[in-house]
């Protein structure tokens, strides 16, 4: 009995392709490679020496120079006086000349002297209380008022020193939009809050930072059994952060036991704080 042609069992196939060699790359993809590596190996350095020469220049241009200038009259005064042995004008202006490089070591070096005392001047009471009403005074004037208040903005980021804002703060997890999604936080405040409607559940107060601007944020009343602990240190975090996940800690660590999943916290209608 013969089977019909479509019952008859075909050979099998053969569907592997035959490797295929890989392509060597070329010298311009080798070229491209190895400069973009070079380039971001030596770059770094490149702006941070270019950012250290010109804040030398801007400090010395601004500052340091008048610093100088101020030192020369000081001491053809004080020869005048008869306090310092007679020098002429030309002999000053040769020891102090703008062009020598340890004329310019000086001038910056009063300069940051000059920063820190008047970084101590402002950080006591009397100071701070006399650099506002001078601020107050500066607004006054129209072109200044329009400009002053944005730069005073940013140097306050760059520069104010904000460490103090979360030294022994913790670094947690939270979810504050949907469950299994975490955003990572600094619990900046140590009191606890209590919700009036739900009972004497024991809150947290937890900051929320953005990225890259890790320093602006939204600020959370979480309660103390959805937080997560993490084990990590704020400035780890804080370099996740500003890098957008980009650095993380140096070694791979383990979160502690996260809380189960939970339906929703309904929002209080009052919220009381205890000491």
């Amino acid at each position: 009995m013969s089977l019909p042609p479509d019952s008859i069992p075909s050979a099998p196939q053969d569907n592997q392709n035959p490797s295929t060699p890989q392509r060597r790359p070329g010298f311009v993809e080798d070229f491209k490679r190895f400069f973009l590596r070079g380039l971001a190996a030596i770059l770094p350095t490149f702006i941070t020496l270019w950012l250290l020469i010109w804040a030398w220049d801007f400090i010395w241009q601004n500052i340091g120079k008048y610093i100088i200038n101020s030192l020369r009259l000081t001491w053809d005064d004080a020869i005048a006086a008869g306090w310092l042995p007679f020098q002429t004008r030309h002999y000053i202006l040769t020891r102090l000349d703008d062009n020598d490089f340890s004329t310019k070591v000086l001038g910056v070096g009063l300069s940051i002297v000059l920063f820190y005392f008047v970084g101590v001047f402002v950080g006591n009471l009397i100071g701070r209380a006399f650099w506002r009403v001078a601020e107050r005074a500066v607004l006054r004037i129209p072109l200044v008022r329009a400009i002053y208040p944005a730069v005073k903005q940013v140097t306050d980021f760059l520069l104010a020193d904000r460490q103090h804002q979360f030294q022994g703060t913790r670094v947690v997890a939270v979810q504050p939009h949907e469950q299994n999604i975490w955003s990572i936080g600094l619990v900046t405040n140590s009191r606890q809050w209590t919700l009036a409607d739900t009972g004497p559940e024991e809150m947290v107060t937890v900051f929320v930072p953005s990225t890259p601007t890790s320093f602006s944020g939204y600020v959370l009343v979480v309660p103390r059994s959805k937080v997560v602990e993490l084990p990590m240190t704020v400035e780890e975090a804080m370099r996740l952060l500003v890098t957008g996940g980009v650095i993380m800690p140096e070694e791979a660590k383990t979160i502690g036991d996260i809380p189960q999943s939970s339906p929703a916290i309904p929002m209080p209608r009052k919220l009381e704080r205890t000491a």
